[in-house]
């Protein structure tokens, strides 16, 4: 049974309103999503990828593919903007020779094209009296879209960031950072105030009233791997009495190399990787109680996101030369995982 911790907890700090307020005015106003979405810049392509549970996958740039700074990590998706098909949003962090994280950014695809731009995380700031920007250090691990407005980004043991997607700016060149002509300014954090939990990646359940955001660690060898569960209220985390989240479920019963976890009516999709060079594997059930699907998975896959309207469970891959962004067709592992009926 999964287990309550009243250690475990959020904290969300004050939104930076008035420093992305003066980002907005100084670059001639926010552009959002849809400006985004409306000049992408960069065309994935569809590809065939390793792994037996794999339906379709579509493959970055070559660009993209081989570069060895940016590392792809989280995956979330939304049909509440203006596109055919949906989008989906991919996370990556930067990292420098010594191995620190210095950058993350999201991808924004439209699905109906198949057409992307990066756009680079950040964290506005006043100095001098002037609006200025920097970028957000954080792995990145696991993203959360949820409704038009908010993305929660993973931040490990600092919590989870929160950024408003209708805040995207668009820079002119001579401010343009690592490369990226659009950023988004985190507007408040969920600061990890209790507990020493990780948030390695996330995740969204709708399939419970209200929805809930799936939070979890990645951990090998003897290091902790963790589960915990969130509620959402007013597309914010729910908060207790003394203004903390605390989570509504907690699970110490993970498992080893776990890169993204996510639940649909009771069942929990996992995904886990095992090396640079060898096959993902997904396991299904709960915690204590899961089914193995080795070879599943392409090699090297990261966080986990589920499309009800599609029955589809998403991911994506981070190792240079071989990644892509691809789908699995839920229906094959839920006449095993789950009884009730198949989303439409």
């Amino acid at each position: 049974m999964a287990r309550v911790a009243p250690r475990i907890e959020l904290r969300r700090t004050e939104e930076n309103a008035a420093e992305i307020d003066a980002l907005t005015e100084r670059f001639d106003g926010a552009v959002g999503v849809e400006g985004v979405i409306a000049n992408l810049s960069r065309q994935a392509r569809p590809v065939t990828a390793e792994g037996s549970a794999v339906t379709r996958a579509y493959a970055w740039e070559e660009r993209d593919n081989w570069d060895s700074r940016w590392w792809p990590q989280g995956i979330t998706w939304s049909t509440d903007v203006s596109a055919d098909q949906g989008v989906i949003v991919t996370s990556a962090y930067a990292k420098n020779r010594v191995g620190l994280t210095v950058a993350s950014r999201i991808a924004v695809v439209d699905l109906a094209t198949l057409r992307y731009r990066h756009v680079l995380l950040v964290r506005p700031l006043m100095w001098r009296g002037r609006a200025i920007f920097r970028p957000l250090r954080v792995h990145a691990g696991g993203l959360v879209w949820y409704g038009p407005s908010y993305l929660h980004v993973a931040g490990a043991r600092r919590g989870i960031f929160t950024c408003r997607m209708q805040d995207i700016l668009k820079v002119p060149p001579s401010r343009a950072t690592l490369g990226h002509h659009y950023v988004l300014p985190v507007r408040f954090a969920y600061n990890a105030a209790a507990g020493d939990m990780r948030y390695s990646f996330l995740s969204l359940d709708r399939s419970v009233s209200p929805p809930e955001i799936v939070a979890g660690e990645y951990g090998r060898d003897a290091m902790p791997t963790r589960l915990a569960r969130f509620q959402i209220d007013d597309d914010h985390l729910t908060t207790e009495a003394a203004g903390a989240s605390a989570p509504s479920l907690f699970d110490d019963r993970g498992l080893s190399h776990m890169q993204g976890a996510v639940t649909v009516r009771g069942t929990w999709y996992v995904t886990q990787s095992r090396g640079p060079s060898a096959l993902g594997q997904l396991q299904v059930g709960t915690p204590g109680e899961f089914r193995r699907y080795p070879q599943a998975l392409p090699i090297g896959p990261e966080d986990i996101t589920y499309w009800p309207a599609r029955d589809e469970l998403w991911s994506q891959t981070e190792h240079p030369g071989s990644r892509c962004f691809f789908a699995m067709d839920r229906a094959q592992f839920a006449a095993q995982s789950d009884a009730g009926p198949t989303p439409a």
